[in-house]
């Protein structure tokens, strides 16, 4: 499944980061918190490679 937003493939890279304990989880906020709680490592890497280019900021 592809981010549909650059914030929302952020905010998913954020959330793999720290789940693969690149980063403490305690930086994160907001949506990348809830992600990294919610969702597998897998469906976190869909979501933060998908390509940016051509994607709205946030999502409406």
């Amino acid at each position: 499944m592809p981010a549909q937003s650059k914030a929302q493939q952020k905010a998913a890279g954020a959330a793999l980061a720290a789940k693969r304990g690149d980063m403490p989880k305690s930086k994160l906020k907001g949506a990348s918190k809830d992600m990294e709680d919610s969702m597998t490592e897998k469906e976190l890497e869909e979501l933060a490679e998908t390509d940016r280019k051509g994607l709205p900021d946030k999502k409406d």
